[in-house]
């Protein structure tokens, strides 16, 4: 399953109540703020309600490498 990272670009101010809502579930409530959540359904939808107040992106997560810095430590 990916992620997805969701930034809200448009206030929600004179907005109906139901997109309100939405926008408070998906994590964001003012503009710029940014969310990363996995990719599912539900979260498609909810980003369809919302769709001309939010850009999705797709999310690659780094891995840390834990033991290569336990290796430069130990020197």
């Amino acid at each position: 399953m990916g992620k997805i990272k969701i930034t809200q670009i448009r206030s929600i101010i004179d907005r109906p109540k139901k997109q309100k809502l939405t926008i408070e579930a998906l994590g964001l409530g003012r503009p710029n703020w940014t969310k990363i959540h996995n990719d599912t359904p539900q979260i498609r939808g909810m980003i369809n309600k919302v769709s001309h107040l939010v850009v999705v992106e797709d999310y690659i997560e780094k891995k840390k490498r834990a033991s290569s810095k336990k290796e430069s430590t130990e020197n």
